[in-house]
């Protein structure tokens, strides 16, 4: 162990016994069920950073509200090292957003650790729809007022306000269609029941590959690996139209700076692990890394993105 991480888990009461790994344990709190991505991603660090903090992890998943249910658990967590989250930006930054209250307030409840890993967001249509591009769809909609909609899973998701984004940035005035989860919306999406889906580039993956539906834009700064033949929305001609979602880990206000530092340590070098690599490539997801302070910095980007295109909806989720 280098020995500035001997000090810092020394400072943090995280070091191992002398005779065998440490009995002391660091919980990860992640707020959605067994088998989605972020619960694989979670499972996938503790298992590179267990080696390195040489401590037992331990993942638990609490469920519920989007989120919020861990990210309260996380505010009422001692503060000494042993409590981390990691959870999307919807949590530190969406909710606040969209919510009157809130049991938990980001800025002052939690303690930043490192970001994650980023994801795109992807405009889907029916195969059957005569388009094969974001310009040529936009032509449609346009001569076709009475179909122009987008689906998305949920009302007050990232996907719904990129929606309203591009709908916007487009003229297109498309109304918006909520479903209950990604696998709702592609069915009806593959049933034509809706004209686009705007949802996580994982959710429409598979079904872009069968052919089932066509895949036109995604949402980063530049093609993700998995579908290079797919362009961007910049490049299709829509330069305002970049924007991307994030995983981030965080600890509980008040952590001691030495705990967040070994733990960030332990989280970037596992960010570079040619198994964790692949694991994120095979679900669309692009790693982050840095330090606690970019992730403030990513934080703040991201709330001054989102933050206006929520207030021109006037969408309220309380």
């Amino acid at each position: 162990m280098k020995r500035r991480d001997f000090t810092a888990l020394a400072a943090a009461g995280l070091l191992p016994t002398a005779h065998a790994q440490s009995d002391k344990t660091l919980k990860v709190l992640v707020g959605f069920p067994p088998g989605g991505s972020i619960d694989i991603v979670s499972r996938v660090l503790a298992e590179k950073m267990k080696d390195d903090l040489k401590l037992n992890i331990v993942i638990e998943n609490r469920a519920g509200a989007g989120g919020r249910v861990a990210a309260d658990l996380l505010k009422a967590s001692p503060a000494d090292g042993s409590v981390v989250m990691i959870t999307p930006i919807v949590v530190p930054v969406l909710a606040p957003l969209v919510f009157s209250k809130l049991n938990y307030n980001p800025a002052t409840d939690f303690a930043p650790v490192g970001h994650v890993c980023n994801f795109n967001f992807a405009l889907s249509v029916p195969a059957s729809l005569p388009v094969k591009n974001v310009a040529e769809f936009v032509t449609w909609l346009k001569a076709n007022p009475q179909k122009a909609n987008f689906g998305s899973p949920a009302p007050g998701s990232l996907p719904h306000f990129f929606g309203e984004m591009l709908s916007r940035d487009a003229k297109a005035d498309m109304v918006h269609v909520p479903f209950a989860g990604g696998s709702a919306l592609m069915n009806a999406l593959m049933g034509g029941q809706v004209s686009a889906g705007i949802d996580v580039l994982l959710e429409a993956l598979e079904a872009h590959k069968s052919g089932k539906v066509r895949i036109l834009a995604i949402s980063g700064d530049k093609r993700s690996a998995v579908l290079p033949d797919v362009p961007t929305f910049k490049e299709s001609g829509f330069p305002n139209i970049v924007a991307s979602g994030w995983f981030a880990m965080y600890a509980p206000a008040k952590t001691p700076a030495a705990s967040i530092e070994a733990i960030n340590r332990a989280l970037n070098k596992a960010l570079t692990h040619p198994e964790v690599l692949d694991r994120f490539g095979k679900l669309a997801l692009e790693a982050g890394g840095g330090s606690a302070a970019d992730l403030t910095r990513l934080e703040q980007a991201s709330t001054a993105r989102w933050a206006p295109v929520v207030k021109a909806t006037g969408f309220r989720a309380d």
